[in-house]
């Protein structure tokens, strides 16, 4: 899935080339780069779909040139990830009814690969033999109010698959004080956004929970020719309601399993989580550009562009990002702020830096 605009990571991410199209941790390599190399270690390469907005199908085309015109989809609206899954589920349908799949988003970092892949494998195993819609939970270690949480249960899967647990109940995104009780209780696992299922058992889920997007979906079956796809997915799209995958399926799902995992995740989805999983200085400073001087400067990330000479002093918690002419100094535990501040950019200033 790489359709997200990334919001919380402006001015570096923007609407035109989001964070996920973007080298953020300077490895050489993009998130969507480094998630295709991921899966092309579990997955054919002609087994992977990517799902993006048709604005930007070029961007994926250019940095997955190994992908078939016909491998990337393109939304032509933003209706959140239930309806993103069932155009990929109308694409898989046509080519194999009893497929296995993993839906990951494009921008997520983990630091634990070969860890990672053997979840993934494990996972697959299970799936393949059980009507289940598997997830991977991670150790929460905040009240982060941007994840979904899942409540587990001491019910294991089976004996073949202890590790797997029954989920009790999954929340999408509480507010603070939930999420803090969520923490305290020792029950809950954060939701990676990372799931695994049959065809099978997803499209069952589909018309159990989200007919009235099945029912969309469904009649793409018949589709033979790239004008008839892109004409019919307009039509779903517009008729399609805008809802999430974990609060239109997981949510009310009795079939739902976790795997507790530990692989060095983080979906980086703001300015703090890229300063918590980056190397810090001697005096907790992030610094991604070649040309940064702090003094007496502790605890701030800066990302500025290489050709950039920086220096600051005296700041404390701050972040500093200078991107295509627009500049950000925002305090880290503000940094909650930067959605609403892109809004009141977009409402000011029009589109331009957005």
């Amino acid at each position: 899935m790489a359709g997200g605009i990334g919001s919380r990571f402006w001015p570096l991410s923007t609407t035109n080339k989001p964070k996920q199209f973007l080298d953020i941790l300077g490895l050489g390599r993009t998130f969507l780069q480094m998630t295709f190399d991921r899966f092309t270690q579990v997955c054919p390469i002609e087994n992977i779909f990517v799902v993006t907005n048709e604005m930007y199908s070029q961007i994926v085309a250019q940095q997955l040139p190994a992908l078939k015109p016909e491998q990337i989809l393109a939304e032509p609206l933003r209706r959140n990830t239930a309806p993103c899954i069932a155009y990929a589920n109308m694409k898989i349908r046509q080519l194999n009814h009893n497929a296995n799949i993993i839906v990951a988003p494009s921008d997520h970092l983990i630091t634990q690969e070969e860890k990672f892949l053997e979840y993934v494998k494990k996972g697959l195993d299970f799936t393949a033999e059980n009507n289940g819609l598997l997830t991977f939970g991670i150790t929460p270690s905040r009240p982060e109010t941007g994840y979904g949480y899942i409540q587990i249960t001491p019910n294991t899967a089976s004996q073949k698959f202890p590790e797997i647990l029954k989920v009790k109940t999954f929340t999408e995104k509480p507010d603070y004080q939930i999420a803090e009780q969520f923490v305290k209780s020792g029950e809950f696992f954060w939701n990676s956004g990372i799931f695994i299922w049959s065809l099978k058992s997803i499209s069952l889920a589909f018309e159990q929970h989200l007919q009235d997007i099945a029912t969309l979906f469904m009649p793409g079956m018949e589709i033979s020719t790239t004008e008839e796809e892109i004409e019919f997915v307009k039509r779903a799209y517009a008729e399609s309601k805008n809802i999430s995958i974990d609060k239109g399926i997981m949510e009310n799902s009795d079939n739902v399993f976790v795997m507790c995992s530990d692989f060095g995740w983080s979906d980086l989805g703001t300015w703090d989580s890229l300063y918590e999983n980056s190397i810090k200085n001697e005096k907790n400073n992030v610094l991604i550009g070649n040309n940064i001087l702090t003094y007496e400067t502790n605890n701030v990330l800066v990302h500025v562009p290489n050709d950039k000479l920086v220096v600051l002093q005296g700041l404390e918690n701050y972040i500093v990002s200078e991107s295509q002419n627009m500049l950000l100094i925002c305090k880290r535990n503000d940094e909650r702020k930067i959605r609403e501040i892109v809004n009141d950019i977009l409402a000011d200033k029009g589109d331009r830096y957005v």
